[in-house]
């Protein structure tokens, strides 16, 4: 009797299906983060994955919406104060800082639905900025874990910096509802997308003397800092 070949192809084939499945990428399997990003000026941002998120490492530059549309820079303090659309200037209208630190963005620019973050990234929402706190620990300590270390750009002692975490936050200071600039080198706000009663919305800031995080409100009219996290 002829000798069966088919058990001396079972190994063989099976090897074959293991590779050729191995290979094929499951459909639900997640699309990576990407390791960089341009805003709709040409703009490189580098990005950083914590826990279930991917921010930004850099504070948002741009000076258009994605849509390509200009977000008007607002000189005079009474013309800032007095706005309901979206706004930003560099701090103390300094073209050498805003390199550094990026623009200060209004809450409407923040809102305007032409978006100010690159296709694929938005605004955070209070809650995802939560997430973030949490996964770092805590209000106590999470912002020593996102400041920039040392004293380039914060001042002394810088309390608390590790960066630990790489979000590397700067020290870019605001301007307030009435126009006027405060707290750089010594402050960092960062808006949310998640309004409050009245003309309020939510923000973050860090402080240089300590590590804590803080969460409370400001008017819409008020200009801080931006990150932008992935969809």
């Amino acid at each position: 009797m002829k000798k069966s070949l088919i058990p001396g192809l079972i190994l063989p084939v099976l090897l074959l299906l293991f590779v050729m499945n191995g290979c094929k990428k499951k459909s639900d399997d997640p699309v990576p983060a990407p390791t960089t990003v341009t805003d709709a000026d040409g703009n490189l941002y580098h990005t950083l994955t914590l826990g279930t998120q991917t921010w930004m490492v850099e504070n948002l530059k741009v000076t258009h919406y994605r849509n390509g549309d200009p977000i008007p820079v607002i000189v005079e303090d009474t013309a800032w104060s007095e706005l309901t659309t979206g706004a930003r200037c560099a701090y103390e209208h300094d073209t050498a800082k805003g390199a550094v630190y990026g623009q200060l963005y209004n809450w409407f620019a923040v809102t305007d639905l032409r978006q100010i973050c690159p296709q694929g990234w938005h605004v955070p929402t209070d809650q995802e900025w939560q997430i973030l706190v949490d996964f770092l620990g805590g209000e106590t300590v999470a912002g020593g874990k996102m400041k920039e270390r040392d004293t380039l750009h914060w001042l002394s002692p810088n309390t608390g910096a590790t960066n630990e975490s790489g979000f590397t936050a700067l020290p870019a200071g605001a301007r307030s509802f009435d126009g006027l600039f405060y707290l750089m080198q010594s402050h960092a706000f960062f808006w949310s997308s998640t309004g409050t009663t009245g003309n309020m919305a939510w923000f973050r800031y860090l402080e240089d003397l300590d590590a804590y995080i803080g969460r409370t409100a400001d008017v819409t009219t008020s200009g801080f800092s931006v990150r932008c996290i992935h969809d």
